[in-house]
């Protein structure tokens, strides 16, 4: 059984890695920075196991359920069934402008055409980008709060801005009709946790941050609880999709839209190749979710179509 001790450790260590950030994920720091390391990390070690094995002809198979395992918990073995949808959302952190321009911004959610667009990092650089941005998309209404930007077609019923603790942002909060009925809408930015302050030893920073991000957390969860019929959570949320932050969010708000209707591993920040931004919504069902390849910002845009 036990022909390969290499291809059965590689085996066992993606096992204890994806266990291990997926079931206790924030509760340690370790852990922490396991659900949170880019998950390709884990198929580093896989050419190297998968040839030696090859080689010595003994534990191929165990080698290759160890590389599947790891290739699954990267997301590059999602597929899921896609559909029309009778609603589109779009969510971008457009990284306060410094990328693009409101022109060229402007010109890749128009190519969308969505009905909602969710934008983080909206304290645009130089101070007249947001009137531009504006004047460029005629037919949307435009609210923000602090560093928040929600744009819509669809009749706004009210709005309501949310204090975010331990950080200089806010959650936006918006009450839209849609297809007769109420659609409330929730723009949000949690804080970072920085992976690199583990490098640079600065633990009780990365605890900090850990800390704050499980309170911003706690007010979402209030807010669902507040809001009746169909809602919607959207944004850069700096969350693997992964770990017990991950899931709490989609107790609160509905299952993970790219999780239920994408393909591939959806890095929404591929300089890390991570997915941290989402949408999760409740009520409604996700038909088709991708990430486009635009590169206004250092993050992508998600867009999904939902009935």
């Amino acid at each position: 059984m036990f022909r390969s001790r290499l291809a059965w450790l590689y085996l066992l260590f993606v096992t204890l890695v994806w266990g291990l950030g997926e079931f206790v994920g924030e509760r340690t720091l370790p852990t922490l920075l396991l659900a949170y390391a880019p998950a390709v990390l884990w198929l580093l070690p896989a050419p190297f196991v998968l040839l030696w094995t090859g080689f010595r002809r003994r534990g191929l198979a165990v080698a290759l359920t160890g590389t599947l395992l790891a290739a699954w918990g990267a997301g590059l073995l999602h597929w899921r069934p896609q559909h029309d949808g009778k609603l589109r959302v779009l969510n971008y952190n457009v990284n306060s402008g410094y990328k693009s321009t409101p022109e060229r911004l402007a010109a890749v959610l128009k190519k969308v055409d969505a009905d909602v667009i969710l934008l983080q990092e909206s304290n645009f650089q130089p101070r007249g980008y947001p009137a531009a941005l504006a004047d460029a998309l005629p037919g949307y209404s435009v609210h923000s709060a602090a560093e928040v930007m929600t744009l819509t077609r669809l009749p706004v019923l009210a709005t309501q801005t949310v204090d975010l603790p331990g950080n200089q942002r806010e959650v936006l909060v918006t009450r839209l009709q849609w297809r007769g009925q109420g659609l409330t809408v929730v723009n949000a930015h949690l804080g970072t946790v920085q992976v690199m302050d583990a490098l640079a030893r600065d633990f009780a920073y990365l605890q900090r941050t850990r800390d704050r991000r499980t309170q911003q957390v706690q007010v979402l969860q209030k807010l669902a609880a507040q809001t009746s019929g169909p809602a919607l959570l959207g944004g850069d949320l700096n969350t693997p999709p992964r770990g017990l932050i991950y899931r709490d969010l989609q107790t609160a708000f509905g299952t993970d839209a790219f999780a239920q209707a994408g393909r591939g591993p959806g890095w929404t920040f591929p300089g890390l190749r991570v997915r941290i931004d989402h949408q999760m919504a409740r009520g409604l069902i996700p038909t088709r979710a991708r990430v486009l390849g635009e590169e206004e910002s250092d993050h992508r845009p998600l867009v999904v179509d939902y009935r």
